[in-house]
């Protein structure tokens, strides 16, 4: 079987279930208790957040450890804009994960913020412009995710940071798909809040980080001991924690060059998929795209069929955001791209990790050919 679907999660590294492991056994203790079995997870817990701020390149007490990337999403949305007493206005675009768009639905809903949503071209990007002449002198947050978890679109974070700082207004962007892959740096990108899953990485599931520049007020979510210094209630996972922080090693090292090999062998991959599939169009922007990842719509056929077929010759793929698995309607995200519901419904996402290269994509090519051709003759 080869799986490319991991933009929806991949399996944790044995070097990060090692490096946990003490903590589920022996070193089981609560880091708020003052005894030697808590202090020794209080030690483990503060060195992970010194791993997880020198990887984003910020300060420890800058890093929030929360449950995942849906909270540390819904985290910095609520809770900028919550605390921070600019006003009741929020930018975002029609693209952003489901953990933004809920959480910002809920602030309009519950607490009468207004939205503004910037739209996007139709490979998916912002325009700068566009994101400034939304910005006003109320807006308590704008978020703009790094990276697409469906078409794999890369945004100029840094450009539209830049633009509202320019108005005092704090910026945070989703960063959960473009982690492993993109350069993380909160300096160079100029964001004030950042949100990463573990389980992107290479760690579990249920833990995550928000990252959160310290001037910036944040009202929490979760209520109770005053854990992770009042923002976010709770024990801590400690053990999660040292698994994100040996998954951000392991994957930290060498990234750059395995980036630049997974972007070759997609480009390989994406051409072979559009010589030989007719009509077939690749969704997302050609070139500002994730390295491992490449999605199509497919004319003629129902994306799910063509999922099926894939299964059967042992590729394991999706149709879009796994968070979204068991709906019947088509992507937010492609309708927001300019696809008719129709068309949205063909699509099928290919992401990828590292072990995953290009002969494994020329074979996945070749059952995507197949696949597309079975689903479409039994459709006509």
């Amino acid at each position: 079987m080869l799986y490319l679907d991991a933009a929806a999660t991949s399996a944790v590294r044995r070097e990060v279930l090692e490096a946990m492991w003490p903590y589920l056994t022996g070193d089981f203790g609560n880091p708020s208790s003052h005894h030697t079995v808590g202090e020794s997870a209080a030690r483990a817990l503060a060195d992970a957040r010194a791993t997880v701020a020198d990887w984003l390149g910020c300060r420890p007490s800058d890093v929030v450890f929360t449950s995942g990337g849906t909270e540390a999403d819904n985290l910095a949305v609520k809770g900028i804009a919550l605390a921070t007493p600019r006003g009741r206005h929020i930018v975002t675009t029609p693209i952003e994960h489901e953990a933004v768009l809920e959480s910002v639905d809920y602030l309009k809903r519950i607490h009468d913020f207004e939205v503004t949503f910037v739209d996007v071209d139709p490979t998916g990007l912002v325009d700068p412009a566009a994101f400034a002449a939304a910005l006003r002198d109320d807006t308590t947050i704008a978020t703009v995710m790094l990276a697409n978890n469906e078409v794999g679109t890369v945004q100029p974070v840094a450009e539209l940071a830049a633009i509202a700082r320019s108005h005092g207004v704090p910026f945070h962007t989703d960063a959960v798909q473009a982690a492993g892959w993109l350069d993380l740096d909160v300096s160079a990108l100029g964001v004030d809040a950042l949100s990463i899953s573990g389980h992107k990485l290479g760690a579990p599931k249920g833990i995550g980080a928000l990252f959160v520049r310290g001037r910036i007020p944040l009202e929490p979510v979760i209520h109770g001991g005053g854990q992770e210094r009042g923002r976010r209630s709770g024990t801590e996972n400690v053990a999660g924690a040292v698994g994100l922080a040996a998954a951000i090693r392991l994957g930290d090292a060498g990234r750059q060059e395995r980036a630049e090999a997974a972007s070759l062998a997609r480009d390989a991959f994406v051409a072979a998929v559009l010589s030989r599939v007719p009509d077939a169009t690749l969704t997302g922007h050609p070139v500002l795209r994730l390295p491992a990842s490449a999605s199509f719509v497919f004319p003629g056929t129902s994306g799910e069929s063509v999922l099926l077929e894939l299964e059967r010759r042992g590729i394991v793929s999706s149709s879009g955001s796994a968070c979204a698995a068991g709906s019947d309607e088509a992507s937010h995200v492609l309708l927001a791209l300019g696809f008719d519901e129709q068309l949205a419904q063909t699509a099928v996402r290919f992401s990828w990790g590292p072990e995953v290269g290009a002969p494994e994509l020329a074979t996945v090519a070749e059952a995507v050919i197949e696949a597309v051709r079975t689903v479409a003759s039994i459709t006509q």
